[in-house]
């Protein structure tokens, strides 16, 4: 058995002069997290095999500067609203707003300044669960179009059960639209180990989201019976997913509940490492790292299409402009909550 605890130092400076804070955090176990408050962002997670040995399992990179200027929102947390907003427009409560475009004519992921490229006031903390870190952030009315000074938390905590716990909480004092995600990408064999097609998958989800072309939700759900969608039974990606070029799909949990209800679960033979994920959230983004081309480079790996995959819990992609879609605004007086837990199961067998 380990010594829990935490450990901080310096990461480095941002391009302005910022000071950014890592925290490295070991449960009893033996599993090893580190975070940086660039983004409120995971940057490593070492994970034993079936033979106990040690593998970090999330893409990541070496220093900063990556982190600020090339980084797909590697294991950045993500906002105020995740995904794609359709030409960066909605209306609420009768009137217009304008966002910040940074995907096109779209809006992906809160703006080209939004959360995951920011500087977050970050604080220690020893929970029962294991030892956990505390980001705080507050973003201004108007910051990148939206309405409402919101106050944001997320708590990391490698909990004694194995888990990446992640607990969001937002307040806000006008209405406004709030979708956050960790956009961590994984790969179950090591960061460096090469694809994860060979990964198997299962989803409990009926239900998908329909897109266009641009990948911009139409409103639509469809059952996932008889298409390249169907994770319903566990399913190597590779087995549909090369004729489809991978996945980036949103799912609408089949159970969501007000605790955290398992909604996806992921097994890598060659380690015998398998990955649960439970949420409160109604839905589930599955992505699998389809925009890596090998130019960018990190953890002495060379980043290449379908090099992680990404399961990122929170609220269907254009909500905001889809009444039949669970509603993402937040109210004065309400408080936004939602937690997402990634439980590691090491030196058994998948657990289907």
């Amino acid at each position: 058995m380990n010594n829990p605890g935490i450990e901080k130092d310096v990461f480095a400076l941002t391009a302005d002069g910022e000071q950014v804070d890592r925290y490295t955090l070991r449960n009893v176990n033996g599993l090893v997290l580190s975070l940086i408050s660039y983004g409120a962002t995971v940057t490593e997670l070492h994970v034993p095999d079936r033979r106990g040995k040690l593998d970090d399992v999330v893409l990541g990179f070496d220093n900063l500067q990556q982190y600020e200027t090339e980084s797909p929102y590697f294991g950045a947390t993500v906002g105020r609203v995740a995904f794609r907003i359709s030409h960066g427009k909605f209306t609420l409560d009768g009137k217009p707003y304008n966002l910040t475009l940074n995907n096109g004519p779209h809006h992906l992921h809160g703006g080209p300044k939004g959360l995951s490229w920011v500087v977050w006031q970050s604080e220690p903390l020893q929970a029962e669960e294991g030892p956990a870190v505390k980001f705080t952030y507050l973003s201004p009315d108007g910051d990148q179009g939206y309405p409402g000074n919101l106050s944001v938390t997320v708590v990391y905590t490698l909990t004694k059960r194995d888990e990446l716990k992640i607990d969001y909480t937002a307040t806000t004092d006008q209405p406004t639209p709030v979708n956050l995600t960790n956009h961590t990408y994984f790969n179950l064999a090591g960061a460096a180990s090469g694809n994860v097609l060979g990964h198997v998958f299962q989803i409990d989800a009926d239900r998908y989201s329909l897109t266009d072309e641009a990948m911009i939700a139409t409103g639509q759900l469809a059952p996932v019976g008889g298409t390249p969608m169907d994770f319903t039974k566990p399913t190597a990606a590779d087995a549909r997913g090369r004729q489809i070029g991978g996945y980036d799909v949103a799912y609408l949990h089949n159970r969501p509940s007000g605790s955290p209800a398992r909604m996806a679960t992921v097994t890598e033979s060659a380690t015998g490492r398998a990955m649960e994920v439970h949420t409160t959230a109604p839905a589930i983004v599955f992505y699998t790292g389809n925009y890596l081309d090998g130019s960018l480079t990190g953890k002495g790996a060379i980043y290449h299409k379908h090099a992680g995959f990404c399961l990122e819990t929170g609220h269907l992609p254009d909500s905001v402009q889809h009444p039949n879609f669970p509603s993402i605004i937040l109210r004065p007086g309400q408080t936004y909550r939602h937690t997402c837990v990634y439980r590691f199961l090491l030196n058994q067998r998948p657990p289907w």
